[in-house]
């Protein structure tokens, strides 16, 4: 990269933090709790693919709280009685602000210290709703950036250009001067470079995808 950028925005999940242990686990004592008896290996297939289809439909996901009590309904299917939806949806969406469901990467810290060093603006840029916010300064994380962007607050999601637009405009800094660094090829890695920005794909896998880091570390040599 031919210059050290000026801010650095960061996706959130995926990318600095994952659910704890999983999403289908977490599903599944929530249902427990409520005397639905739910396995979380199964629930946990069931969300990835729920997921998938609920992003694809016209407009994407808008991450409110009807389109993620849908994204339960469709998670539990029949095991889940109607009458019961609302109570295991208000548990579950309660339990995903607390900090105990969630892992910081072991590499976010770290890096993010060594960034604050080097006088680079932080930034967080992220698909997600309300909860962002509190559960980020729960974690420990919220102080590293000097600004956090929630797209359901600002009713447009990446990869939609409007949302990028905006947080150019707010952190009034040039688009190219900006690096994002998320885990979605579609969001994180086209998005922002169809705006101009720059950016760069954390692939914990390993792939070896064009543009990609490994570890979140791999970032201070990526930059330069």
């Amino acid at each position: 990269m031919p210059d050290v950028p000026q801010c650095i925005s960061f996706d959130v999940g995926g990318t600095l933090i994952e659910p704890w242990p999983s999403v289908g686990a977490v599903y599944a004592d929530a249902a427990r709790c409520l005397g639905i008896q739910a396995d979380g290996a199964e629930l946990n297939q069931r969300f990835a693919a729920s997921w998938i289809d609920a992003r694809k439909k016209p407009g994407g996901f808008d991450y409110s709280r009807s389109a993620w009590k849908e994204l339960v309904r469709s998670t539990f299917g029949e095991a889940l009685p109607p009458a019961l939806l609302e109570g295991v949806f208000e548990s579950i969406w309660h339990r995903f602000e607390r900090p105990d469901v969630w892992k910081v990467h072991s590499d976010v810290l770290p890096t993010l210290e060594l960034l604050r060093t080097r006088c680079i603006r932080l930034t967080v840029l992220s698909n997600w709703d309300e909860r962002l916010r509190p559960l980020l300064y729960r974690l420990g994380l919220a102080d590293f950036f000097e600004d956090i962007v929630v797209s359901g607050e600002v009713g447009r999601h990446k990869p939609d250009p409007a949302l990028f637009e905006y947080a150019v405009h707010r952190w009034a800094v040039d688009a190219s001067s900006i690096l994002h660094v998320g885990d979605s090829e579609r969001e994180d890695l086209q998005g922002p470079i169809a705006v101009g920005w720059r950016s760069v794909l954390i692939d914990r896998t390993g792939s070896k995808r064009t543009n990609s880091i490994v570890q979140l570390d791999d970032l201070i040599r990526w930059i330069g």
